[in-house]
C-alpha cells in the first residue's frame, strides 16, 4: 500500500477529539483540527517541545512515561478528571522501534458510587 498523507491527515482531522503526535526528542510534529482549536498556541506549537508547554510536575511525569515506552510500555494514563482522560500511547514502527507517542483524549467514564 502507498501512503497517502493527505487521506492520512483528513482521516485525524476527522476526530473530534484533540490528538497531537510528539516524536522522539519531545518535538510536537503533528496536530489534528481538534488540537489546533483545543490549545491556546494552537499551530504555533508545532516544531515546539512538548515539554515547554507543561509544567515541571507534568514535564517529569512525560519523561518518565517516555523512559517506560523506550522498554517496551505501549499506553498509560496521565490524565483522569471529570472532563476526560488523557493517555499517553507509543508509536512505533513495523519493527517495533519507537517512533515518538501520540496525547489521546476520552470523554470521562462513568464512575461507579464507590469512585465518587
Amino acid at each position: 500500500m502507498i501512503p497517502d498523507l493527505a487521506l492520512y491527515a483528513a482521516f485525524m482531522d476527522s476526530m473530534k477529539n484533540p490528538f497531537l503526535f510528539v516524536d522522539t526528542d519531545h518535538i510536537i510534529r503533528y496536530m489534528n483540527r481538534a488540537a489546533r482549536a483545543h490549545y491556546a498556541a494552537g499551530e504555533k506549537l508545532l516544531g515546539r517541545s512538548i515539554l515547554a508547554c507543561h509544567n515541571e510536575d507534568s514535564q517529569r511525569q512525560i519523561v518518565e512515561i517516555y523512559e517506560k515506552m523506550k522498554d517496551g510500555l505501549e499506553e498509560q494514563l496521565i490524565t483522569d478528571n471529570a472532563r476526560h482522560q488523557i493517555y499517553m500511547r507509543a508509536v512505533r514502527d513495523q519493527s517495533g522501534n519507537l517512533l515518538g507517542y501520540y496525547e489521546r483524549y476520552e470523554p470521562p467514564r462513568q464512575r461507579d458510587e464507590k469512585d465518587r
